[in-house]
């Protein structure tokens, strides 16, 4: 697969089909790779990316930090994986696309909305990550990946992610730079000379940033209200996606919303109802085929 630099970060990327351009944001939370869609959670029985490339461009790629991506060490807000998408897009020669976010996916799309709206053409939101469980998940593991740094140091993580390859979610030790480190020798190691006490504080600054609530995390709902592209979400029902943060989106974005719970979202009924949406949404200013 070819690679891109998005946002100043080393991109993996997959782009098939033909028609208007369609950019992904990958499911998997902090192991969001172009095979989740296919490979991951309910998506790994829907075939929605075979289907929606017969119709349009897909664009997938790696999450910064994810997959073969590169990543830096920051503090990363939403904003900042939503530049990464947006980066893609100016590689590919792409002014305006479609979006489709796929769990914590939902909260990049809707940055990038946010932040870029002139540039979305609709937006279709798969299973958002969100619900107090979610939240508390998610501060605990960086919770434990911090407190690990200042007992072990920095050199002791390194060491971990490149021996095995547990994903964030599996081994907080790891932290969420894990996969950068496997694939990145000279990352490694300007990681490894970090100090460890300031790197921690780093880590639960980032954690307090991005996972701030009870519902999905993202763009503020002052910011959601002001949004006015055509949107359709589709409901989880899960400690990690709950049909709540389903409709808290559909309020926020007065956007469509199938009904329909999991177990009863099918490869035969899923990708139809969503390029039915997606179809209806074209506009005469969508962007051609790249």
């Amino acid at each position: 697969m070819p690679f891109a630099t998005a946002d100043g970060i080393r991109t993996r990327y997959e782009v098939c089909g033909a028609g208007p351009p369609l950019l992904l944001f990958s499911p998997g939370g902090f192991n969001a790779t172009i095979e989740n869609w296919s490979s991951f959670g309910i998506y790994a029985r829907l075939s929605l990316l075979e289907h929606l490339s017969r119709h349009y461009t897909c664009i997938a790629f790696d999450k910064r930090e994810s997959g073969q991506s590169g990543g830096r060490v920051e503090r990363i807000a939403w904003s900042d994986y939503a530049a990464q998408g947006r980066g893609l897009l100016d590689d590919l020669g792409i002014e305006r696309a479609h979006l489709m976010g796929g769990c914590i996916g939902c909260s990049i799309a809707a940055a990038f909305a946010v932040a870029t709206p002139q540039r979305v053409e609709s937006m279709v939101l798969y299973s958002p990550a969100g619900w107090p469980r979610y939240r508390m998940t998610q501060q605990a593991r960086f919770g434990a990946h911090a407190e690990f740094v200042r007992e072990a140091g920095m050199g002791r993580v390194v060491q971990l992610a490149r021996a095995g390859h547990e994903s964030f979610a599996q081994d907080a030790r790891v932290g969420p730079w894990a996969p950068v480190l496997r694939t990145d020798e000279a990352f490694a190691d300007e990681y490894a000379k970090q100090d460890a006490s300031d790197y921690a504080r780093l880590v639960l600054e980032m954690m307090a940033g991005l996972f701030d609530r009870d519902t999905v995390p993202g763009p503020r709902p002052e910011q959601l209200l002001e949004l006015e592209m055509p949107a359709l979400v589709v409901p989880g029902r899960d400690p990690n996606h709950a049909t709540s943060a389903a409709r808290y989106l559909e309020e926020c974005l007065r956007a469509e919303y199938w009904d329909v719970p999991p177990e009863e979202q099918t490869a035969e009924t899923a990708p139809e109802r969503v390029l039915e949406f997606l179809q209806r949404s074209e506009s005469p200013r969508s962007s051609a085929a790249i």
